[in-house]
C-alpha cells in the first residue's frame, strides 16, 4: 500500500513567477465518502483513477493508490461522477528539496488558492516561501471532494 502524507496551505501571495509549469485538471468523484474517495482526473493530457483512504488522525497521511488510464475512458468516468466537477489549474513551484503543487480553482470555486506539499515523512522540515499562508491540513472543507460538492463561493 502506498501512504500519501500531505501538507496543505492557503495561498497569501504572488507564487506564480517562481512556477516551474503548470497543468489544467477536471477530476470528478466517482465516491467522496472518506473511507473510500474514489476520483477521475484528466491532468494535461493525461488521466488518472485514484483511490484515497481516510487521514489519520493528524490529517497529514493516508492510503492511496492511483492508477493511469485513457482520456477517453476519463471522460466516460466523468459522465458517471457524482455531482460537482473541480476545474483548476496546477503550478509546480520548487522549494528546497520538496516541490509544492499549487492550485488555482476556477468555477465556483474561483478565488480559492491552495499549496499542497508531499512529505516523505510527517515530521519531515520544509522551506516555507513567503506566499505560503495559513495552514488548513486536516480542514475538510479544503479536501478537492468537498469542494465539488460545497465549493468555495457557498461558504
Amino acid at each position: 500500500m502506498s501512504q500519501e502524507i500531505e501538507r496543505k496551505f492557503l495561498v497569501k501571495g504572488d507564487f506564480k513567477q517562481y512556477s516551474d509549469s503548470s497543468k489544467r485538471i477536471i477530476q470528478g468523484y466517482l465516491s467522496s465518502v472518506p473511507e473510500r474517495i474514489v476520483r477521475v482526473r484528466i491532468y494535461g493530457e493525461n488521466a488518472f483513477l485514484t483511490i484515497k483512504g481516510i487521514t489519520n488522525l493528524s490529517g497529514i497521511s493516508r492510503y492511496e493508490w492511483e492508477k493511469e488510464i485513457a482520456v477517453d475512458e476519463a471522460l466516460e468516468l466523468l459522465k458517471l461522477c457524482e455531482p460537482g466537477i473541480v476545474d483548476k489549474t496546477r503550478y509546480l513551484v520548487k522549494a528546497g528539496k520538496y516541490t509544492f503543487e499549487v492550485d488555482e480553482f476556477y468555477g465556483e470555486n474561483e478565488g480559492l488558492i491552495l499549496a499542497e506539499i508531499e512529505l516523505d515523512d510527517e515530521n519531515d522540515q520544509f522551506v516555507k516561501p513567503e506566499w505560503l499562508g495559513d495552514e488548513v491540513t486536516g480542514d475538510i472543507r479544503y479536501y478537492n471532494s468537498r469542494l465539488a460538492k460545497t465549493p468555495f463561493s457557498r461558504w
